[in-house]
């Protein structure tokens, strides 16, 4: 278990700490390089050899894409209280994203004669990338599938591994369903992001791949990203409890372990100055791992004595101060007053208050998106929203009396630059 003084950590530990799993992801990137150069000149062969080499799963080259009669399958195979919760999330995700639209097009005068404004049109196409690795995640796809659908994207197409049998879970197909995605390819990893960066014989190349992945997922981001549009930086997960002397250990620990289990790449901190808090959460840690399985157990253990644990501050505003320089993606604020705390919250993915909104509810139903930037990166990103599925188009209109009035100023700015064209069209207009 990491135990940090914030005070007293050395550069290195600090480093780790900060980078989380970020730290190993160079030769993860040499790895994405060859096996997307393998994909570009071999298309659909290559996608069966490593579907083969990392899922353990043969895949013939037909298999590759999903039927419509596999979705409908799957949705009715799925215990349909299962599905009910997924239809309800999918309804307060639903309600949340609408509420973000922007007006598709607005115009404002800037002076007499002199209009400007926005159009706002969906990208053409997107691919949305559901991962597997440690589980099942319909939730992933309800996040992704449902702004996209919110925003209007004609062309939406879901790459996802497939299961030990060669197969989409059924709570993901469901899931497409109930969201109305029909496109999805048994494919993960970074020959998934390869595929749709410059596609196959089987899976269309996209403008545009969004979602979280591992670490391998990431580098094939970066590797691929003069080639498709990357979006948000969404690696392995990462959390901070922030807590004060008023918190329950009780909730704390059961929160602290939350984003710990996803899987030994991620990261889930304590951050508080109460050295008595962390006295009584301990405990009740070890306690709470006994229920769950074993591989959930290990993936904490190691999260907690890698990139996770706990780091202990002199103060409140110290510890913020540390949320604020870590970014984390996810955030719960577990003090006396967190209403008073927020507006002092610089820098996270998203911000979880009190004592009964774990981090549980906004990963699946609460409404609010759980694809979030990770890796420092929600110092300059947001989350997934309608935004990452529309564009904007600046408009300019000008009357005759609005270019007359402009024309000697406008000429200036291009004599001052230099650009002699952009002078002369202006000038010499009639």
């Amino acid at each position: 278990m990491n135990i940090f003084n914030l005070n007293e950590m050395t550069a290195e530990e600090k480093s780790k700490i900060m980078k989380r799993a970020e730290t190993d992801i160079t030769s993860h990137m040499i790895l994405a390089k060859e096996v997307s150069d393998d994909v570009k000149a071999n298309g659909d062969v290559a996608l069966v050899k490593y579907t083969a080499m990392y899922d353990k799963v043969t895949l013939a080259q037909n298999k590759i894409k999903v039927t419509e009669q596999e979705i409908e399958d799957g949705y009715n195979r799925l215990d349909p209280k299962v599905r009910g919760a997924i239809e309800y999330a999918a309804k307060n995700i639903k309600n949340f994203h609408e509420k973000q639209l922007p007006e598709e097009m607005w115009f404002t005068e800037v002076d007499k004669g002199l209009m400007v404004g926005e159009k706002t049109t969906p990208i053409v196409d997107v691919c949305l990338y559901v991962p597997r690795g440690k589980g099942s995640f319909p939730s992933v796809l309800l996040m992704l599938g449902i702004p996209a659908v919110v925003a209007g994207v004609p062309k939406i197409v879901v790459v996802t591994p497939p299961n030990e049998k060669g197969d989409v879970d059924d709570a993901i197909l469901a899931a497409a369903k109930i969201v109305g995605i029909k496109e999805i390819y048994k494919v993960g990893g970074i020959q998934a992001v390869a595929a749709v960066a410059y596609g196959t014989e089987t899976v269309p190349k996209c403008h545009k791949i969004i979602g979280p992945g591992n670490a391998y997922a990431t580098a094939a981001k970066r590797v691929l990203a003069n080639y498709i549009d990357t979006g948000l930086p969404a690696g392995p997960s990462e959390s901070i409890i922030l807590a004060d002397e008023n918190a329950d250990p009780e909730k704390v620990a059961l929160d602290w372990m939350i984003e710990a289990e996803h899987g030994p790449d991620s990261a889930a901190l304590l951050v508080t100055h109460c050295k008595e808090l962390v006295e009584k959460v301990l405990p009740i840690v070890e306690r709470q791992l006994e229920k769950l399985s074993d591989k959930r157990r290990e993936f904490i253990k190691t999260n907690f004595s890698t990139y996770g644990g706990v780091i202990i501050t002199e103060n409140l505003d110290e510890s913020i101060d540390f949320v604020n320089d870590y970014a984390p993606e996810h955030m719960e604020v577990m003090v006396k007053e967190p209403f008073t705390v927020l507006p002092k919250i610089k820098n996270a993915g998203e911000i979880l208050l009190g004592d009964y909104t774990p981090i549980t509810l906004c990963n699946f139903l609460l409404g609010p998106n759980a694809i979030l930037p990770t890796g420092q990166f929600a110092k300059t990103y947001s989350s997934v929203s309608v935004f990452d599925f529309l564009k904007r188009s600046s408009i300019g209109y000008a009357s005759k009396e609005g270019f007359e009035m402009v024309r000697e100023n406008a000429a200036l700015f291009a004599t001052v630059e230099g650009f002699d064209a952009h002078a002369l069209a202006v000038k010499d207009r009639k």
